[in-house]
């Protein structure tokens, strides 16, 4: 059988354990039992913009529940494609699931891209998946890190690279939201790399994490949400948000004003507070930046593949900076994994921990 685990899409705090028949392949098609994955703020993200960005749709449930799609290492068990044999180790974009059904195309030595009809008007940067099986050995011991950190640090890179690519719109320094988050900590880690002169970098946080922040290092300062006001709003400023709280936004808009030069959101870590547009007069609006859009235009500038290939090599120099200072947590059966995800829903799960999950008991395999 397969195990799903599916969210009430209008709301996240409801879930249910589904149980399927295993399914006949077509042919070409490839059954892959996911091992691992992992769950981070993230994902309540995809859930959030499910609806508007189409993540709902990469793997169909029945309205109103949905699959949310999380990262994480597969293994091929049932195989009717030539080029895919049977023991195949794939990392990508998964179903919060046990199994997968996938349609390879384009399959090469590193990889293929699913060729699912439903897949083909969403967004094509989720439809790679990479083959590990020949991968060195110390990469294939970073599988956790790399579930847990690969898409997240690689986000935060991508944001790096639209600051510069856009001369950081003339700010003079950029405040980061929500900045324990493990893509806010990707961004402030190329900041703080970035050759002088480069823009102040100031952190934003909660007042609990604000030590965690801190003894990362990455911050020429460090403010808790409700001291906003102190900053010097005179200061041409980029916000780059990754919570989505509409007081922060708020406060961040009315203290900056038109000396906002850049107010964008990647995320919404914190799901459960007021939305908030930014509309403060002389402020501008704060707008959800699409990464896939950006990966796109710097294929046209760079050439294809380029800045996959830069946003791979820094964020495996950042899985390996980083991979000490996280907690891993491994939860495994379809009933611990729902009690995780309830609690990264609720915003239970600090950012010092980790989780990795697998919707298969301790000890079971594919």
């Amino acid at each position: 059988m397969i195990t799903q685990l599916q969210l009430r899409r209008d709301a996240l705090t409801e879930s249910r354990l589904v149980e399927l028949p295993m399914p006949e392949l077509a042919q070409g098609e490839v059954l892959l039992a996911i091992d691992r994955f992992a769950l981070t703020a993230n994902n309540v993200s995809y859930a959030l913009s499910g609806a508007t960005i189409g993540y709902w749709g990469y793997f169909p449930a029945p309205e109103p529940w949905g699959l949310v799609p999380v990262w994480g290492f597969a293994d091929v068990v049932d195989s009717r494609h030539p080029d895919l044999p049977l023991g195949e180790r794939i990392y990508g974009f998964f179903p919060t699931a046990s199994h997968v059904v996938l349609a390879p195309d384009a399959v090469g030595p590193r990889g293929f891209v699913d060729a699912a009809p439903h897949r083909s008007d969403l967004p094509a940067f989720y439809n790679h998946y990479q083959r590990t099986t020949g991968e060195p050995e110390a990469m294939q011991g970073l599988e956790d890190e790399r579930c847990l950190l690969l898409p997240l640090l690689g986000t935060g890179y991508l944001l790096y690279d639209y600051l510069v690519d856009n001369g950081f719109f003339g700010a003079e320094q950029v405040l980061v939201g929500s900045a324990s988050s493990k893509t806010a900590i990707g961004l402030l880690n190329m900041l703080a790399r970035h050759p002088a002169p480069r823009p102040r970098v100031i952190g934003l946080t909660s007042p609990g994490n604000m030590a965690f922040v801190e003894g990362l290092s990455l911050c020429d300062q460090v403010i808790a949400y409700g001291d906003i006001d102190s900053l010097d709003g005179a200061v041409a400023s980029a916000f780059v948000d990754m919570a989505g709280d509409g007081a922060v936004i708020g406060a961040v808009h009315r203290r900056f004003g038109p000396q906002l030069k850049l107010s964008c959101a990647v995320g919404a870590t914190h799901w459960d507070q007021p939305r908030s547009t930014g509309k403060v007069e002389g402020a501008p609006s704060h707008d959800f930046i699409f990464i896939p859009a950006h990966i796109a235009k710097r294929d046209g500038d760079l050439g294809p593949g380029v800045i996959q290939r830069r946003t791979q090599t820094e964020t495996l120099r950042m899985v390996e900076e980083l991979k000490g200072s996280l907690a891993l947590r491994h939860i495994s059966g379809p009933d611990a994994v729902r009690v995780a995800m309830s609690d990264l829903v609720a915003g239970r799960t600090p950012p010092t921990v980790g989780l990795i999950a697998s919707l298969a008991e301790a000890g079971e395999g594919g």
